[in-house]
């Protein structure tokens, strides 16, 4: 039952899906005259219910449409092809695709406390510790360059084994959900409703993200064409406040922002409870501070070579729409 509420809720953004969004979604931001609107990617409608939920868009002069995908790789590809203006992510999957090649600034972070990635076995699977997982293949989801991969490489690392002491496949959370209910995989690193449901499912928390095993950040960017538009930067500027006003609500009001992600999503209620616990609760300006925090999760994931070429951090981000 899980599975299927789990998989209704997120199997229609494995595609692209522009819908409208905002109370004033015909006035100009930046007081042209012109219309301004904003493509604001997503993930697993995580950024629609937040803002949805605490009318954080209630008088926006600008419209807003959503690009929604079940995945940041995804994302950042419709990103790379002009299907959307922003992208969202945890730290890693920005880092990759700006290592790809696509032509994005960091232009906000975003803060949790690191516990919506974890790496779960199964409970009959006979591995209770990340030492355990020595010689084990361990599925990773989404993609190589995934923020569950860096717990995997970090917590590796901190317990004396190498990155190639563990067998990685790659799968999506959908794909990999299956394989993990079914018995076919014993361990998986994975994050948001996926560990919830797969917790759900019978499965064990080995590891999770606090505690800095994870630096907790996320970002969202926009793409240089967006920035290099007057008004869409305007506009977007104003979204990353209102977005902040979003989390703030999230963060006082867990219970219904629970239900939100249950009316929204179709997800169970305890994973809502669980989704909701372990949101992001801040936006923040990028500041040194975080630039280097992040540097280290590059420089970590280059040493074994999944992020290649490394990523200059600091010089990814564009500081000036939040002062």
């Amino acid at each position: 039952m899980i599975r299927r509420l789990a998989t209704a809720a997120l199997s229609a953004t494995a595609l692209l899906a522009l819908t409208a969004c905002g109370a004033d979604s015909s006035a100009d931001a930046a007081g042209s005259g012109s219309k301004v609107t904003l493509t604001i990617g997503d993930q697993a409608k995580t950024l629609q219910t937040i803002v949805a939920a605490s009318g954080a868009l209630k008088g926006a002069k600008y419209k807003v449409k959503w690009a929604e995908f079940e995945g940041a790789a995804p994302l950042y590809q419709a990103v790379q092809a002009g299907a959307a203006d922003t992208g969202f992510s945890a730290d890693l999957p920005a880092l990759q695709a700006l290592s790809g090649g696509v032509k994005i600034k960091n232009v906000a972070a975003l803060k949790n406390d690191g516990t919506h990635v974890g790496i779960v076995a199964r409970k009959d699977s006979g591995i209770d510790s990340i030492k355990d997982l020595k010689g084990q293949k361990v599925v990773v989801s989404s993609a190589k360059g995934s923020i569950s991969e860096y717990l995997l490489a970090n917590v590796l690392k901190q317990n004396g084994l190498d990155y190639k002491d563990v067998k990685v496949q790659y799968l999506l959370p959908t794909d990999a959900q299956a394989a993990f209910s079914s018995g076919k995989i014993k361990v998986w690193a994975i994050f948001g409703v996926y560990q919830a449901v797969a917790l759900e499912q019978g499965g064990k928390l080995l590891v999770d993200g606090a505690d800095g095993r994870v630096s907790g950040y996320g970002f969202v960017n926009a793409s240089e064409k967006a920035l290099a538009d007057s008004a869409k930067k305007a506009a977007l500027s104003d979204f990353l406040k209102r977005l902040g006003t979003a989390l703030k609500w999230t963060s006082a009001n867990k219970d219904a922002y629970a239900k939100a992600i249950v009316e929204r999503n179709g997800a169970d209620a305890s994973v809502a409870k669980t989704l909701a616990s372990a949101a992001y609760g801040q936006v923040l300006p990028i500041t040194d501070d975080v630039n280097e925090t992040v540097q280290d999760v590059a420089d970590l994931m280059n040493s074994i070579g999944v992020l290649d070429p490394n990523v200059d951090v600091a010089k990814s981000a564009d500081t000036s729409l939040l002062k």
